[in-house]
């Protein structure tokens, strides 16, 4: 199993997204600004978010995506596999055709390790990561996406 950037992108969204949920609809164009995802790909990516559920659009002025669900309630499996991504380790993406139209010997091997991975990633909500330390030290850094508005409104100091 190789996770692209789809999957990737849309994790790191979905934490920048409930790192700020707190202070309201956070727009796609802050997400993008802050992880550094381009904005045509966070539209399609929360298109599938939207779709099923893991997020909300909301209209109007002040308006953006917030969660769909409580933070605690998101996994990261289910942010994976919301938008297209497989957690499946399998050649043969589950069919047991591997080998020449049959199962091959490493068969259960690959299916066992997808299970373990999906009961790992399945295992994780989006409230579990952002407590840690070190994601709160690398948003911060990275200027999520509250930094980034904070600094935005700062008072400008110095002589005009």
């Amino acid at each position: 199993m190789k996770l692209s950037t789809k999957g990737r992108y849309a994790v790191t969204a979905m934490m920048d997204l409930a790192i700020n949920d707190r202070n309201g609809p956070v727009t796609l164009a802050e997400i993008s600004s802050c992880q550094g995802i381009s904005l045509s790909y966070l539209e399609q990516l929360f298109a599938k978010l939207r779709k099923v559920g893991l997020v909300e659009g909301v209209r109007g002025p002040g308006g953006g995506y917030r969660l769909g669900k409580p933070v605690d309630k998101v996994t990261i499996a289910e942010i994976i596999l919301a938008v297209d991504e497989s957690i499946d380790s399998t050649q043969c993406q589950g069919t047991e055709d591997c080998h020449a139209g049959d199962r091959c010997m490493t068969h259960q091997l690959w299916e066992d390790l997808s299970f373990r991975l999906y009961e790992f990633l399945n295992g994780i909500t989006l409230s579990d990561f952002i407590k840690r330390p070190e994601v709160k030290r690398v948003s911060v850094d990275q200027g999520s996406t509250s930094n980034h508005i904070n600094k935005m409104f700062q008072p400008v100091t110095g002589s005009h």
